[in-house]
């Protein structure tokens, strides 16, 4: 069955069984991956919270064919950047050739951030270049001048991580390693970038065997055609979808906390247009890019959008299909299309806004398929520091991490306490994993009572999170957002609780100037650091909640009897 110079074009209509058959078997091959990842990886972010990707790009394009579906859906369109980008480097030096992998963390061309490195792959069927596969993870420490690289202070990307352009990291199927030289130089933990690279490595060997066998058994040009037949059904369901809603220009706006630097709020501004089953998403009112690492690149911005649509269409394939019926109005240098080297690694805080401003937006339009809004932060905290216990004396630590939230109530129901943030399938790392990995003891881990914003259906609790450190000195950074502006309900619903954070030193409690965001705090064993995070936003009036509704929420403990009304009404 194999015939590589069958032209898709020319053949019979694929019948549906045969293509369900093929997704399945094409998702299948990314999901491999990402599981050889998962198992493989050293660092917690990865072998624990999935951060990390795998996919198949287009062969010209670099455009998404498939990802994975434990795979972060943000990737799936900064993916393509990246392997764009990739491409374009090769071009220079030799094309892409058989049996090389390149890599890179360019947050500019490739999107994400610089902890994000992908990896990818050509992959070749008889001497011609037939897709990418490609592999994207959060590597625990790369540089730069904070442990785990969330650095709120950074005014330039250097400041951030190190910064590595697409290199050929495998040539002719050999490990350079003069590249891998050079990225274990620049970590304060080399042994988990070494064990974090072979796993990614080891995902793409597995993904080209599995994709040289299912095309050896249906034929290189039944599945080409099957990516295609995907990808334009993935089309016609998003137009669809469109033009199901309401024609009309839909507009919301939504603030970030400060950049870092200067502690003044940051707009991120949406002018929604339904046209009949064509989306415009402008963001032309938003802030330019400024001091502080919140600013994001146009490709991480395009892969937000995607993130967000996807939660408003559930059922549209993840590949490039989606994109097709949508056009983007991003200017130049604003906060989330800002150019080098203007820093970037706070990413994850401006992405969730671009959701929110979608989802409230989207709300205008049709408020029964919206969600309101979710906490709106990830927390990233890192704590550092040397051992001083027997055997380990000197040895380097960094804990990195990120934390859960209130998910936005909807018209099926309240929100999620405690969950993940809607960028990602990322999961939240557990205690129990810290604590065997770190020296910290969590003395809290609990729901936060009255966070989640009122309505005819509540938003999510954020949560409580108390780290003590357990070593004899450390130093901690903070970046998150939402600690001015809280998340929003929608259809009168009510607001969110604002983040706070807090950090002991010499017995009494302090926090940051910067509200969300602080490096450099020193920690002396015994003192703790303490999140209390957003809860999401309400759905409809609260006048609407049930009696008996709102007797469970206070016999369960998720609202107080001082606190069951104090939640703020959102703007009609």
């Amino acid at each position: 069955m194999n015939d590589t110079h069958m032209s898709p074009g020319a053949s019979a209509a694929i019948d549906p069984v045969t293509l369900a058959v093929l997704r399945g078997r094409l998702e299948q091959v990314a999901d491999e991956m990402d599981a050889t990842l998962y198992r493989s990886a050293f660092n917690p972010i990865i072998a624990e919270a999935h951060d990390a990707c795998h996919g198949l790009y287009d062969a010209v394009t670099g455009d998404t064919l498939v990802q994975g579906k434990s795979g972060l859906p943000v990737f799936v369109g900064a993916m393509a950047f990246a392997v764009r980008a990739t491409a374009a480097a090769a071009g220079p030096r030799g094309g892409m050739r058989d049996g090389d992998i390149w890599i890179s963390n360019d947050a500019y061309d490739g999107g994400t951030h610089a902890n994000d490195f992908k990896l990818v792959k050509p992959f070749f069927r008889n001497g011609r270049l037939y897709c990418h596969m490609a592999s994207a993870a959060h590597w625990h420490d790369v540089g730069g001048a904070v442990p785990g690289n969330y650095n709120p202070a950074a005014t330039e990307c250097w400041q951030e991580a190190v910064q590595i352009p697409p290199v050929r990291i495998v040539r002719d199927g050999v490990l350079d390693p003069d590249v891998l030289a050079i990225l274990q130089a620049n970590t304060r933990l080399p042994d988990s970038l070494w064990g974090d690279l072979n796993g990614q490595l080891a995902a793409l060997e597995l993904g080209a065997r599995r994709l040289h066998g299912l095309l050896d058994e249906y034929g290189d040009a039944l599945v080409l055609q099957a990516l295609g037949e995907l990808r334009s059904r993935a089309l016609r369901l998003m137009r669809s979808h469109i033009a199901s809603l309401p024609d009309g220009r839909y507009s919301f706006e939504d603030l970030l906390d400060n950049d870092g630097i200067t502690n003044e709020p940051l707009t991120i501004a949406l002018d929604m247009t339904v046209a009949g089953d064509r989306l415009l998403l402008d963001f032309s009112r938003t802030s330019p890019q400024c001091a502080g690492p919140v600013n994001i690149s146009r490709a991480t911005a395009i892969a937000a959008c995607y993130v967000a649509l996807k939660h408003l269409f559930p059922d549209v394939p993840a590949n490039a299909g989606v994109l097709d019926a949508v056009d983007f109005t991003i200017p130049d240098r604003l906060v989330i299309s800002c150019e080098r080297p203007r820093p970037v690694g706070g990413y994850t805080e401006t992405i969730l806004r671009m959701i929110d401003v979608i989802f409230s937006a989207a709300a205008q339009a049709d408020p029964t398929r919206a969600v309101a809004q979710a906490y709106g932060t990830i927390n990233a905290l890192s704590i550092a520091g040397h051992r001083s216990d027997a055997g380990r004396e000197g040895q380097r630590w960094v804990m990195f991490s990120f934390f859960g939230g209130g998910h936005g109530g909807h018209s099926g129901g309240d929100g999620l306490s405690h969950g993940n943030a809607p960028i990602s399938t990322a999961t939240i790392p557990p205690l129990e994993i810290l604590e065997a990995a770190y020296p910290v003891r969590f003395t809290e881990w609990s729901l936060r009572a009255d966070s989640g914003g009122d309505g005819q259906f509540r938003g999510g609790l954020g949560a409580v999170y108390e780290i003590e450190l357990l070593e004899n000195e450390a130093e901690a950074f903070v970046f998150g957002e939402r600690g001015t502006s809280p998340p929003k309900g929608i259809a009168g619903g009510g607001e969110g609780a604002v983040n706070v954070f807090r950090y002991q030193n010499e017995g009494a409690w302090h926090e940051p100037p910067m509200v969300s965001k602080m490096r450099g705090i020193r920690l002396a064993r015994g003192e703790r650091v303490r999140l209390e995070t957003p809860g999401g936003g309400g759905w409809g009036s609260a006048a609407e909640r049930r009696p008996e509704q709102r007797a469970q929420d206070l016999a369960m403990g998720y609202v107080t009897a001082a606190g069951s009304h104090t939640t703020k009404k959102a703007s009609e």
